[in-house]
């Protein structure tokens, strides 16, 4: 974490997360230790030796930080806000009730010699498999990390969604995924073995600006992943009309 980034979290701590100085202590001497426990994976002792601080007042600073972490979630976490049927922006004017896009990406970590098999990617690393879901403008809606690297992202995410405070996925909604996950109902995924034609994804583009459209609706939510006839005819339908339109735009 840069220095900058560091000072805007302080800032949003003092501010949204209610934490404040204590004695000698300021917040950014709270937020130091909290983060290089966590970055570094070491005990108690280890951050009492370094920041010459008792025991005690290690642990009551690291749930001070945590409590106030979890109060930005109103700061750090969006609404999904699906694309409506009045969108005219050419890069998701075909994704109808599209929340955003989601996708694994891997953190280093330090484990102990006996984890490290199951936190070994395929490449070799040791970290941790997190799953990000975003929205149209790049504001993350959830987060789930703590999953082992060998963790396929289709594991992560079924996890995800089954969880009771996990990530919900109205029925008549999706996310956008890649290849990597299954292209069921609630997540949509590009065709397989496919050669793009175009010069550049859509998707591709700076997004600039995003209509205000209304919150989801609750209803029923999607509890499961895998592929049906259904979604698949919908799909084909969508892929048919977006090169449909790309190649009249083409000849044109």
């Amino acid at each position: 974490m840069d220095l900058k980034t560091f000072g805007l979290l302080c800032d949003l701590l003092r501010t949204d997360g209610r934490l404040k100085n204590d004695g000698l202590v300021t917040v950014e001497d709270q937020v130091c230790m909290f983060l290089h426990m966590l970055a570094h994976h070491v005990k108690n002792r280890t951050i009492r030796n370094r920041f010459v601080r008792s025991g005690k007042t290690i642990s009551r600073y690291f749930n001070s930080v945590l409590q106030g972490i979890l109060r930005l979630q109103g700061s750090l976490l969006r609404v999904p806000e699906p694309v409506g049927d009045n969108c005219t922006d050419h890069r998701w004017k075909w994704f109808k009730n599209c929340l955003g896009a989601l996708d694994g990406t891997y953190i280093k970590v330090r484990v102990t010699e006996t984890e490290k098999s199951r936190y070994r990617t395929r490449k070799g690393e040791i970290a941790t498999n997190v799953l990000a879901v975003c929205s149209r403008d790049m504001q993350f809606i959830f987060v789930l990390p703590g999953w082992e690297g060998s963790a396929s992202d289709s594991r992560v995410l079924r996890d995800a969604i089954t969880r009771p405070n996990g990530l919900r996925v109205p029925t008549g909604y999706y996310y956008l995924v890649d290849g990597g996950y299954t292209n069921g109902e609630g997540f949509l995924a590009p065709y397989r073995g496919t050669r793009r034609e175009m010069s550049r994804d859509p998707l591709e583009y700076e997004i600039n600006e995003i209509e205000e459209t209304e919150n989801v609706i609750e209803g029923d939510m999607v509890g499961t992943i895998g592929a049906s006839d259904e979604w698949t005819t919908w799909r084909n339908d969508l892929a048919f009309q977006m090169y449909n339109e790309w190649q009249g735009n083409a000849n044109n």
